[in-house]
């Protein structure tokens, strides 16, 4: 959500962004409706005036009738009055409400500028490669893909999980469950050793937690909502909506909402340790093969909430992308980071780099992190704030990025690490973690 005064003044960049993350937004309708708004605010204003004017009024008026002894000739003109300003209070209140609420629903449409340095284009072919590490590994046998190794070395079964959960389901088995969690524990322990406040996050939130983030209203498609709500304390059902999240964004978030911070409390670094769920919806048809796009997976998310500074956010947006790619560097693991374009990074989004690792099955770069900054974009949702040195009150910063997601990153360990002999090596950072210091998964 952007400022509604800022957007008067930027109609011209604020169109843009419509036209260039392809919002379905009619700014014209919006303006309209914000002027409507204002308009209808201002005149229940006047009628409350003058109804407790004329209440006032009512006060003083001498009890047998007469003259008042304040401004109202007499008690029927006073009632007579306040019956006028009332009817009138009757109209309008209703069509402010109705005003409002559409007024709402489109403000939570408007997309955040993008920075300056954010290329222009429609979908992730138009993302700009701004750097790579590692070398590509070469292999001088027949590689196997990790369905195939989960297969031969009896590490994932994809067909009792479709048939327990349906299309992308699986399940994990012997050693890839704990080479999973090895994964998670590395995640957790970096992110303990870079000082972030550590969390297991409800994977179970409220409408206000995603729409707070941004996943509401657009995207809504991909979260799935509980078909029952359960019952309070009292025993009585409760009315809420429920939904899983898909990443503990939503949750992290809402844990500092409705919150005024002083600026020597920022910033704020949070890590989240859930399950996550997803729909992908969205993704019909869109790798359809293995562990790549699941419905449930791991995920270690960081979050950053810092002061309303550019400079700031954009030195947070880099350390962020640093302990990601500290992750893929302990793991061994090549990758290459993109600069996001506008029609790949997201409504909220004011710059967004992908951290794709190397999946040699696919013979190219897989997605694995997200990191984007999105300025006091969900601030202004969620009402976070802060109070300067000066004592200025002002919406908050956040960004927030992917530290580990699994299993999709089995998928780049496992075809990275295979052997001639169908075996897999397990990454030397991650030994400690696995029962007994396991090296090698052998087929069976």
């Amino acid at each position: 959500m952007l400022d509604i005064k800022f957007i008067r003044e930027n109609k011209g960049a604020v169109k843009k962004a419509i036209e260039d993350k392809g919002v379905g937004l009619d700014l014209e309708k919006l303006l309209k409706l914000d002027e409507k708004r204002v308009d209808l605010a201002q005149e229940i204003e006047k009628l409350n005036a003058e109804k407790n004017k004329l209440n006032n009024e009512m006060k003083s008026v001498k009890p047998q009738g007469g003259h008042a002894l304040g401004s109202a000739e007499n008690k029927d003109e006073v009632i007579a009055k306040g019956k006028e300003v009332k009817e009138k209070l009757s109209k309008f209140d209703p069509e402010y409400k109705k005003v409002k609420q559409e007024y709402n629903e489109l403000m939570l449409l408007v997309p955040n500028i993008p920075a300056t340095d954010v290329p222009i284009g429609e979908s992730d072919k138009d993302n700009e490669e701004i750097s790579k590490w590692g070398n590509i590994p070469e292999f001088n046998f027949e590689i196997k893909d990790h369905v195939e190794l989960g297969k031969s070395l009896d590490l994932i079964d994809l067909e009792k999980g479709v048939k327990t959960s349906g299309f992308r389901g699986y399940y994990l088995k012997n050693e890839a469950v704990y080479l999973h969690m090895a994964v998670m524990m590395h995640a957790l322990a970096k992110m303990q050793e870079k000082e972030f406040n550590m969390m297991i996050a409800p994977t179970v939130v409220r409408d206000f937690a995603l729409t707070g983030s941004g996943h509401f209203p657009e995207g809504k498609e991909e979260i799935y909502q509980l078909a029952n709500p359960g019952k309070d304390e009292k025993g009585t059902e409760m009315k809420d909506k429920f939904y899983l999240a898909g990443t503990s964004e939503p949750s992290l978030l809402a844990y500092y909402a409705s919150r005024t911070f002083n600026e020597d409390e920022l910033p704020i670094k949070a890590c989240g340790f859930s399950q996550c769920y997803r729909s992908e919806i969205g993704s019909y048809g869109k790798d359809t093969k293995g562990l790549y796009r699941v419905h449930e997976f791991m995920k270690v998310e960081q979050i950053v909430i810092c002061k309303a500074d550019i400079k700031e956010s954009d030195k947070w947006q880099n350390e962020m992308k640093e302990i990601a790619e500290e992750m893929l560097q302990d793991l061994k693991l090549s990758y290459r980071i993109v600069n996001a374009c506008t029609g790949d990074m997201g409504t909220g989004k004011y710059r967004m780099y992908d951290i794709e690792t190397w999946m040699p099955s696919r013979n190219s770069y897989g997605e694995t992190h997200s990191d984007s900054s999105l300025t006091d974009w969900q601030a202004r949702r969620l009402n976070m704030k802060y109070k300067d040195k000066d004592g200025n009150v002002k919406h908050v910063y956040t960004l927030n990025n992917t530290v580990i997601a699994s299993p999709r990153i089995l998928i780049a360990i496992l075809e990275n690490y295979q052997k001639k002999d169908g075996s897999v090596e397990v990454p030397k950072v991650l030994r400690k973690y696995m029962p007994g210091g396991i090296k090698i998964i052998s087929p069976r």
